[in-house]
């Protein structure tokens, strides 16, 4: 994998790798390693906390190690390792017309539609997904620069 461009927007999908050890981790980590220009978004912080929380809850992370992922993942936030999308009603309305729209088209999600615009609203030329259906639409909107 490889990114040259910038800004980067990292969906929950790519923010997951992060901190959770999964397939794609390491080399996610020495791609992102030292980059200034990442940006999240809230819906990826608690999209991400619930995936965090359905782990600990099926027990594939324990109570304690959740929690340290929950706190290390909101001290990166406060610290600044990541630049910030905010949600808003102009975001949603955004992303509702791109779901009327590219929706007709392709299978997208609301939470979908909401990264994709969030990132749009940031300047993000590079749009970090690992899910199939999200890559699918944004490839379709045809906007952003997807690793390989």
């Amino acid at each position: 994998m490889r990114i040259v461009s910038s800004p980067v927007y990292l969906d929950t999908s790519a923010l997951a790798k992060i901190y959770i050890a999964e397939a794609e981790s390491d080399e996610l980590e020495t791609v992102l390693l030292g980059r200034r220009d990442l940006v999240v978004s809230d819906l990826a912080v608690s999209e991400l906390t619930s995936v965090i929380a359905r782990r600990a809850r099926e027990a594939e992370l324990s109570a304690a190690h959740s929690r340290r992922l929950y706190q290390r993942l909101l001290r990166d936030l406060t610290v600044g390792e990541f630049r910030r999308a905010e949600l808003t009603a102009a975001t949603h309305r955004a992303a509702e017309r791109l779901l009327m729209g590219l929706g007709r088209r392709v299978v997208l999600r609301a939470a979908d539609a909401l990264h994709l615009t969030l990132a749009g609203s940031i300047g993000a030329r590079v749009f970090l997904t690992f899910d199939r259906r999200m890559e699918a639409a944004a490839r379709a909107l045809g906007t952003f620069e997807l690793p390989a």
